[in-house]
């Protein structure tokens, strides 16, 4: 009975960093996550995006989680690109950023980010932020998403 459940459950990352992307994904994983499919940089990840968003709702990601390090405002401007997107599809986005001070989580908020988490360097206050991402995606779940 367990494997008739929605196999395709996943998160979709958009980081432009292989090595950051891989580590977030085992972490997520080793914090209790589904799947984590990894979707590039910032150009890539739209293309690949929007493909998975114009297909069946058993394919499409249940969070879409945006780390850009190319700049400053590289997950602003991502979150804010997609943004329509996202929010006719009903996808939660969230951004993982260096500083979650008031003043760097409007920005992202306003360009369409249900919430921002912290990048951190110390290894137990990334597995906590890591724990939380999961439990945000936990909380957002489709009651009606089990069996599609």
């Amino acid at each position: 009975m367990t494997l008739a459940l929605n196999k395709a459950l996943h998160l979709a990352l958009v980081d432009d960093d292989a090595h950051s992307a891989r580590l977030l994904a085992r972490t997520l994983a080793a914090q209790g996550a589904p799947r984590v499919e990894w979707l590039g940089d910032a150009e890539e990840a739209l293309r690949r995006l929007a493909e998975r968003l114009a297909g069946p709702e058993s394919e499409r990601p249940g969070l879409l989680i945006v780390d850009l390090k190319a700049n400053s405002t590289a997950t602003r401007d991502f979150i804010a690109a997609t943004a329509e997107l996202t929010a006719r599809a009903g996808l939660p986005v969230v951004a993982i950023v260096p500083d979650t001070g008031a003043a760097d989580r409007q920005p992202l908020l306003s360009a369409g980010a249900a919430a921002v988490f912290r990048r951190e360097a110390e290894r137990e206050a990334y597995r906590r932020e890591a724990s939380n991402i999961v439990g945000f995606w936990a909380r957002n779940q489709r009651l009606d998403a089990v069996g599609m």
